[in-house]
């Protein structure tokens, strides 16, 4: 099975970063999840969605903290919460550590 994507599949996936600006408890999640609230910048706004990161982090030091999110993904239905990107992180068992930009930078900038 051939599993490798052309350049033209690659360009389909839209990641940007964004910074968590807020940070909530989501006690209707099947796992253990927050809702987050994220802003990718004038062009794309304010995202929604939920992330399964409680073991690693507190709502507390979310706040502020820039992410590497899919934008262009369907809005999926999680519980009572309309999810409007997924936020990429790496995984190990049930910990999730985000992706982010080594150095701050722009809200809205797309990774290639």
């Amino acid at each position: 099975m051939n599993n490798n994507l052309t350049w033209a599949d690659f360009e389909k996936v839209e990641m940007h970063v964004g910074t968590i600006i807020e940070a909530n408890d989501f006690p209707e999640a099947r796992n253990p999840s927050y809702q987050l609230l994220i802003d990718f910048g004038e062009e794309l706004g304010q995202r929604k969605t939920s992330a399964q990161i409680t073991s690693l982090y507190s709502k507390k030091e979310l706040i502020g903290k820039q992410v590497v999110a899919v934008v262009n993904f369907p809005k999926k239905q999680i519980a009572n919460f309309m999810s409007e990107c997924l936020v990429l992180g790496a995984v190990e068992g049930k910990n999730v550590t985000l992706l982010q930009p080594e150095k701050e930078v722009k809200n809205g900038l797309r990774i290639l």
